[in-house]
C-alpha cells in the first residue's frame, strides 16, 4: 500500500467511500464526481499505478477483477442496458489517480467519441 495514494487510503479506510462491492482483492466504490447516473469505481486492494505497471505476477488479480466487473455490473442493474468500461493510463490518457481503476458507467446512453 502507499499511503500517499487516496485509493490505498481508501482501501485502509482511512479515507471514507460508499462501496458497492468488496471481496479480498479488489474494492468497488461509487465515483464521488459521477459522469454518469452510475459511476462506480473498481480497484485491485494491491497498489498497481496504472495499466503499464501490471506484472506477469498480476495474472490472477486481472483476471479476477474482470471476472467480477459483469458480476458487479448485474449487482447496479446495467446488464440489460449495457455498459461502459474506461481504463485512464498516464497524464494523456485522462488519470488523475495513480492507481489502477475500473470505471464502470451506466444509466444512460453513452455517446462516441468519449472525448
Amino acid at each position: 500500500m502507499q499511503t500517499e495514494c487516496i485509493f490505498c487510503n481508501i482501501v485502509q479506510r482511512t479515507i471514507p467511500a460508499q462501496p458497492v462491492y468488496e471481496d479480498d482483492k479488489l474494492l468497488a466504490f461509487n465515483d464521488i464526481s459521477p459522469a454518469a447516473p452510475v459511476h462506480v469505481l473498481v480497484i485491485p486492494k494491491k497498489h498497481i499505478a496504472n495499466l503499464l505497471e501490471i506484472t506477469p505476477e498480476d495474472n490472477g488479480l486481472i483476471d479476477h477483477l474482470m471476472l467480477t466487473i459483469p458480476k458487479i455490473a448485474r449487482q447496479l442493474g446495467l446488464d440489460e442496458a449495457g455498459f461502459r468500461l474506461v481504463v485512464n493510463t498516464k497524464d494523456n490518457g485522462g488519470q488523475t489517480v495513480n492507481h489502477l481503476h475500473i470505471h464502470i458507467l451506466g444509466g444512460r446512453f453513452m455517446t462516441w467519441p468519449p472525448g
